[in-house]
């Protein structure tokens, strides 16, 4: 396994596989971040991350590819942080995307005064969205925060550390607006998930799928399923499956 130094290692890593998650090891199955850096597959983080080489380094490169915006990264289902090809974000959009017109009746009135507040300017510092969005407590800002970065609306587009540490929030459609305005159908998006998954993972078993990506199980089966129907994959068991070519 080829060890990833540099911002330009891990975009291509991430190109490679798909879709990865961020500060992950050997206990959660799924592309990562911080095994590419560690550049071993039995990579266990340790207890203390601060003083840890491999642990800082992700954490830089995670810094410079948000500066590079090459490469789409926010919190995604169920609060997992996630980076993502752009091959991939219309597909990843047409499972937790929505339109415009929805949003009244799919956001909570906090994420909508956010993404409000966001779009008169495009892009802001978390203090001032805070303050011009109009909601005072703290947690639920960052629920909103959350909310918006699930539906795939916001993106952290920086960080800073000094004079005090802060992110940059964005409109996701102005970092990757041809991507997320691409229409892909919902079947095809939860197949071409599952494909990426499958092809690096070579084998998956029952509700690893879901548990590695946010979807639900009955959608992961359904795009396993379709990896099995095109000749991709073969199904071994119930929830069971592995891909045509790999050796039995």
């Amino acid at each position: 396994m080829r060890r990833v130094e540099t911002a330009y290692d891990a975009e291509r890593f991430i190109e490679r596989v798909g879709f990865a998650a961020c500060m992950t090891d050997v206990r959660r199955p799924g592309p990562s971040l911080y095994v590419a850096v560690c550049g071993r597959r039995d990579a266990i983080m340790p207890r203390h991350v601060q003083k840890d080489p491999e642990s800082s380094l992700t954490w830089t490169l995670k810094d410079e590819i948000l500066r590079r915006r090459n490469i789409y990264y926010a919190k995604l289902a169920r609060g997992r942080a996630t980076f993502i090809a752009p091959r991939l974000i219309p597909h990843f959009r047409a499972v937790w995307g929505f339109r415009r017109s929805q949003e009244a009746r799919r956001l909570s009135k906090t994420a909508r005064a956010v993404l409000h507040a966001l779009r008169r300017e495009w892009e802001m510092a978390t203090a001032d969205l805070r303050a011009d969005s109009g909601v005072k407590d703290r947690a639920a800002f960052n629920r909103a925060l959350d909310e918006l970065q699930a539906a795939m609306l916001v993106v952290p587009s920086a960080v800073f550390y000094q004079p005090k540490f802060t992110y940059i929030w964005t409109l996701a459609v102005g970092q990757f607006p041809d991507a997320l305005r691409r229409r892909v159908d919902r079947d095809a998006a939860l197949r071409e998930i599952a494909r990426s998954f499958l092809s690096g993972a070579g084998m998956t078993v029952p509700g690893e799928l879901a548990r590695v990506t946010g979807l639900s199980r009955p959608d992961a089966g359904r795009g396993n399923r379709a990896l099995v129907a095109e000749g991709y994959a073969t199904m071994l068991a119930p929830g069971t499956y592995r891909l045509a070519a790999f050796p039995a």
